[in-house]
């Protein structure tokens, strides 16, 4: 079975490592080009092009795939096509080229169709979330679904930790669909159109916290949004980074301080978070205890500036 996988950013590493470990031919690798990361602007291969490279693999880089690659992929003559957090839609062109293209969808189809929808369900406070194996198709997550297969989401969970369990489970996933499909026993079921929902991509706009809603889901705010664009408050004028929380009893006035002594306590809309790191503008991540020691915060005001 000749497979080419496409696939860029870290989750979509440990399904290209297990591949290898199981011994299937990966004729190529297909990634997104090298980007200028960081505040020096340094050019950095994508985490995908990096194992590739690590396992002797052949790497294919194109900034548009369906209009430089075509060719490139027909020369390889792949059996199947495997796609994980690529970024890219394939043309009609493209996925009639193998027998059957697959994609490790972060998240329980139809529901989070798009972008970041790992950090979405952890933000919509949802208790579960898993992978989907799916058709690949000229759509946007839209394909028929091989299998599903679920995990709980912890209460304290960051979207970080979840991210790395699915990639673990994607990995385990596509192997069992791809002995599924060498002994011919799957099949393929259409995604209900009326319970689909689609997701955006995150910017850091989105982390500004507003207190006025329930602590469950302001707490499920923070942790959604940690490691990235991580949840903040305006203090001061600059923004307040809240990395860490956890659900307390509390009442008070939205976005009041209820404690500021040795814990940082915040009264939500309903109920009340205990901040647990904090990062001030041009600092260090520290957990609030420390924060608490330079910077003094009165009972009874309101934390953040919007």
């Amino acid at each position: 079975m000749r497979i080419i996988y496409f696939g860029s950013p870290d989750f979509a590493v440990k399904p290209l490592e297990k591949l290898i470990e199981k011994g299937y031919e990966i004729v190529a690798v297909v990634t997104n080009k090298d980007k200028p990361v960081g505040r020096k602007q340094i050019l950095t291969p994508t985490a995908v092009k990096t194992c590739a490279i690590s396992n002797g693999l052949k790497v294919l880089e194109y900034k548009s795939v369906r209009k430089e690659g075509v060719e490139d992929i027909k020369a390889l003559k792949p059996d199947i096509m495997v796609t994980c957090a690529f970024g890219q839609i394939l043309s009609e062109e493209l996925l009639s080229i193998p027998k059957m293209t697959l994609n490790i969808h972060g998240s329980l189809l139809p529901k989070y169709r798009g972008a970041a929808p790992i950090q979405w369900s952890v933000i919509n406070g949802d208790k579960q979330t898993g992978i989907t194996i799916m058709k690949t198709d000229a759509g946007i997550d839209t394909g028929d679904i091989m299998f599903s297969q679920s995990i709980d989401i912890g209460l304290n969970e960051t979207a970080g930790e979840v991210f790395d369990r699915l990639s673990y489970l994607g990995a385990e996933c596509i192997i069992k669909a791809l002995e599924m499909v060498e002994k011919g026993e799957y099949a393929f079921l259409k995604q209900d159109e009326s319970k689909a929902s689609y997701v955006k991509m995150l910017s850091k706009e989105d982390g500004l916290l507003s207190f006025d809603d329930s602590a469950y889901m302001v707490h499920k705010k923070v942790m959604g949004l940690n490691p990235w664009p991580t949840a903040y408050v305006i203090f001061k004028g600059e923004p307040l980074k809240i990395h860490k929380t956890e659900i307390v009893e509390g009442n008070g006035k939205v976005g009041q301080i209820l404690k500021a002594d040795k814990e940082l306590v915040v009264a939500c809309k309903d109920g009340a978070i205990k901040i647990l790191e904090i990062q001030k503008a041009g600092s260090k991540k520290m957990p609030a205890k420390d924060f608490l020691l330079g910077n003094k915060l009165e009972v009874g005001s309101i934390l953040g500036d919007n």
